[in-house]
């Protein structure tokens, strides 16, 4: 079974289909045989994709922070519920030993995530496909950005490999399997000279 980290959102006053699409791609990940980590929340679109994981035999593990715990947001009936003490432990044990990376539409956390794995690939230090599922276009100000950032010479184009957007969730799946590989190398070329 391969090991995919899902990164979305905690609101629950989102776009219902934000909801729809989570459901949708929790379902093709378990037909798939992903086992799915996640960041433990309980509501908006983490508790989606937690309830419906499980709701079709699927393995899901949660990764949450004492602090977000004692707060009551962490789901109860996961597979698997892993407490950590800073954000910057919950991302990296994430990340951990897993084969793939899917960005859902999210606020700063998800967004911060998301950016911090994109350069964790960059220095070759994360080597597993990312792929970003732009519903409603939520995430084209991004691609805009990362355009930029290569046209400006911040990014070289070759960066532009390191991740794959998609519309829908039936694409999610086939795009972490067309996703290039990355060279844990990738440090040699990570500064645009």
């Amino acid at each position: 079974m391969k090991r995919i980290v899902v990164y979305c959102a905690s609101s629950s006053r989102v776009n219902e289909q934000y909801f729809m699409y989570t459901g949708l791609l929790s379902e093709f990940l378990v037909k798939n045989n992903y086992e799915v980590v996640y960041g433990g929340g309980a509501v908006g679109l983490m508790g989606k994709l937690a309830d419906t994981v499980l709701e079709h035999g699927g393995t899901i593990t949660g990764v949450i922070p004492y602090f977000m715990s004692d707060r009551e947001w962490a789901h109860t009936g996961l597979s698997k519920l892993l407490y950590v003490n800073t954000m910057h432990e919950r991302k990296h044990k994430m990340l951990e030993n897993t084969d793939g990376l899917i960005a859902l539409p999210g606020g700063t956390g998800t967004l911060e995530e998301l950016l911090e794995a994109i350069t964790l690939k960059r220095l070759g230090l994360y080597t597993k496909p990312i792929v970003i599922l732009n519903t409603n276009n939520y995430y084209d100000p991004l691609k805009k950005m990362f355009e930029k950032c290569m046209h400006e010479n911040f990014m070289n184009d070759k960066h532009r490999l390191m991740w794959k957007f998609v519309d829908t969730p039936e694409e999610v799946v086939t795009a972490l399997n067309e996703v290039p590989s990355w060279d844990s190398n990738a440090i040699d070329y990570a500064v645009v000279k």
